[in-house]
């Protein structure tokens, strides 16, 4: 026997092994497949052409499942079929709208709805019912939408956070300078709201396209503090804020107009009331001043509105208050619990020799009437 046919016997003894691999892995053990479940496929909310929204839910283990919301009698009992999803079918009106679910007393957003909008302590899914031309996504410019973060001298180092409209445009650069509406949202919300449920943006571009308001620049801050809510006095941490680190930083980073002719200020319930303090301690920086579903609130002067005005009557006096002062406009709705105070604040101001309008809507403290509102006012600037 040749040396190479032996050596060709011994090896082909030898079981193959790849270089490099070692012994083969084990076969991997087998997944099992999911179960399908009706959560799967399902849609929430489904708005159909008829406005009739559905919601929907997968919860196949709870006992009791209602739906909270913003529309009109939007407080409903949900129904369980058979294959544990709840619904409920309502028709809402053309709009922007907020609501949650209630699983056995636990708040819980909508997890087939990617549309939030925040608040200062919570989400809320979103849904949006089309038909109301003046807030609707519409084949227009658009401008832009900046969220700013700033230290906050005023409070310490803090950071802050504040929402910046920009209209069409803006973006292209230039020297060209704009008028500036500092627009504040109510007790509960944050500077993110009037540009999710409030529409602000979408508002603002429509009257631009359609010639019925000035390109302005909208700035929209958080009107809560890290300490709490607004409190009464010239120390009150929102207005050191608004003052002192706001309105620097928006002149300071945007091309702003500066003028009393060329500045709004405008609030929606608390923001109302800070509008009013920031209106009453300076009267001269704005030719603009909405009050919305607001007036002297309780926390600002404790005892009663007049008591505000006489606290005032130096600056309200003041023919500088006077003087440039272009607009000042209130707008609460026929069923707000503030309507009494909103139209006693008018009263007062009128007595210290202002012009103040005042218009009563329809509905009560919802955001059904501030987009309207919004929608009125901002035309009125800047003419």
């Amino acid at each position: 026997m040749s040396l190479r046919y032996a050596a060709f016997l011994i090896l082909s003894s030898v079981p193959l092994v790849v270089l490099g691999q070692g012994t083969p892995p084990a076969p991997a053990a087998v997944k099992p497949q999911r179960t399908p479940t009706p959560n799967d496929t399902l849609i929430s909310p489904e708005i159909g052409s008829d406005r009739a929204v559905t919601f929907r839910l997968y919860a196949p283990k709870a006992e009791t499942v209602k739906l909270g919301s913003e529309f009109k009698n939007g407080n409903l009992d949900m129904t369980k079929a058979d294959n544990g999803v709840w619904s409920v079918t309502a028709t809402v009106d053309p709009g922007t709208y907020r609501y949650t679910f209630n699983v056995d007393g636990v708040r819980t957003l909508d997890p087939k709805n990617p549309l939030l909008s925040e608040s200062v302590g919570n989400a809320n899914s979103m849904f949006v019912v089309p038909g109301a031309p003046y807030m609707d996504v519409a084949d227009v410019p658009h401008g832009a939408v900046a969220v700013i973060n700033y230290k906050s001298t005023a409070l310490a180092g803090r950071m802050r956070r504040m929402h910046v409209y920009t209209p069409p445009g803006y973006e292209l650069g230039g020297r060209e300078k704009y008028p500036v509406f500092y627009l504040l949202h109510g007790a509960g919300d944050n500077d993110d709201c009037w540009t999710s449920v409030g529409r602000a943006n979408y508002i603002l571009d429509n009257l631009i396209a359609a010639k019925k308001a000035k390109p302005m620049i909208v700035v929209m801050p958080a009107g809560h503090t890290s300490a709490g809510r607004f409190t009464p006095g010239s120390g009150d941490e929102f207005l050191k804020d608004f003052t002192e680190d706001v309105v620097p930083y928006v002149e300071r980073h945007y091309r702003v107009l500066t003028d009393r002719k060329d500045t709004a200020l405008a609030g929606l319930s608390m923001g109302g009331g800070q509008t009013l303090s920031l209106f009453g301690a300076h009267p001269e920086r704005y030719a603009y001043v909405g009050v919305f579903s607001s007036g002297v609130l309780a926390r600002q002067s404790p005892t009663s509105v007049e008591d505000w005005g006489t606290e005032h009557a130096a600056t309200l006096d003041s023919p500088a208050a006077k003087k440039g002062l272009k607009l000042l406009w209130f707008s609460t709705g026929s069923e707000d619990r503030l309507l009494p105070i909103s139209k006693s604040t008018v009263e007062m101001l009128n007595k210290h020799g202002f012009k103040a309008e005042f218009d009563e809507s329809a509905g009560g403290h919802t955001w059904i009437n501030w987009r309207e509102y919004l929608n009125h006012f901002a035309p009125l600037l800047f003419q």
